[in-house]
């Protein structure tokens, strides 16, 4: 198979081309002009320069191509101007999509995310783990990146209505190597494995393996149905904030903190640290739109994805201590 993939140089991205190549696959993969191409050293595959603006570009270079992913996205949770990060994962998801359409793809799948799910559901102090058809409260679309993602993630859903071979996934909270920017995920490992976090908030994620979350991608080109969403996670990867400040204390040899915050204290801080950035243009170290995510332990459940694609479920632990050894070993612990 030749396969066309967007977002090659981020995280999600260039594990995928990494995997797709060591299967065998023919990759071409779309990288800005300028793009950090780090995660992507030792793997075969062709360079299509330009961006999803450029329609003429997308058709010419996924001709000749039996798969298309989408993995390319704006990841922000904040930013001083907005409209860049719509036109990236709202007109570029339709440009890439389109194009892919036009080129005769057989299978395009779209990187979404869990922040297009609702949230988990609390009853008599127990969580029951979110699944597809679990329906996202406006209320929660509060951040411009999930708004963005959910606003693309319609647009696919559309066009797989339409009759486009259209496969959404929706990946938890993914860990491990090549993060090279790194992921605001990535950076609570970092940031805890250089003892920068001192306290920590009553939330949760769905911890999972991006080596699993880049399979599941290519599971879904192979058996996913065409207007399902997919769940890329792990059934044991629901933790909260301190079980995995745990987990790593044991992997790492780093003390957990042991401070939890109150939430509202929380976020009074994230309103002045955005008052001033708006004035200094520094991105915010606690920015709202994570501080409200965090309210809510995000956990989720895979079980379509494992049923239906054969998604592996690399234990979180495992997650983990690969992404400390990655970070560890790639100087981003001082």
């Amino acid at each position: 198979m030749t396969s066309f993939v967007t977002g090659a140089t981020g995280f999600v991205g260039c594990n995928l081309v990494h995997e797709l190549c060591s299967r065998g696959h023919a990759v071409k993969a779309l990288i800005r002009p300028g793009g950090d191409c780090r995660g992507l050293a030792g793997a075969k595959f062709e360079r299509v320069e330009g961006d999803l603006s450029n329609v003429g570009l997308l058709v010419d270079a996924m001709k000749g191509c039996d798969w298309c992913f989408h993995a390319a996205a704006s990841y922000h949770l904040w930013l001083r101007d907005y409209a860049p990060m719509y036109a990236a994962n709202v007109d570029g998801t339709r440009n890439v999509l389109s194009a892919a359409a036009k080129a005769g793809c057989e299978r395009i799948v779209y990187t979404s995310t869990v922040g297009c799910i609702g949230y988990p559901k609390a009853r008599n102090g127990t969580i029951t783990p979110s699944d597809e058809e679990c329906p996202v409260d406006v209320e929660h679309l509060s951040g411009h990146y999930k708004r963005s993602k959910w606003e693309a993630e319609q647009v696919a859903l559309q066009m797989a209505k339409e009759g486009l071979p259209v496969v959404i996934v929706n990946p938890s909270a993914p860990v491990g190597p090549r993060d090279v920017k790194p992921t605001p995920t990535g950076k609570v490992i970092v940031d805890f494995l250089n003892r920068q976090m001192p306290a920590y908030l009553d939330s949760g994620l769905n911890w999972v393996h991006v080596r699993d979350v880049a399979i599941g991608h290519i599971l879904a080109a192979e058996k996913g149905r065409p207007g399902e969403r997919y769940i890329l996670g792990n059934s044991d990867g629901n933790l909260t904030m301190q079980e995995t400040f745990a987990v790593l204390e044991k992997i790492s040899g780093v003390p957990a903190p042991r401070l939890r915050l109150p939430y509202h204290l929380v976020l009074a801080v994230a309103y002045a640290d955005e008052a001033i950035a708006a004035f200094t243009g520094r991105a915010p170290r606690a920015p709202l739109s994570g501080v409200r995510m965090a309210r809510s332990k995000m956990f989720f459940n895979p079980s379509k994805a494992v049923r239906e694609l054969g998604l592996p479920q690399t234990p979180p632990k495992q997650a983990l201590s690969d992404a400390v050894e990655w970070f560890r070993t790639n100087g981003y612990v001082k």
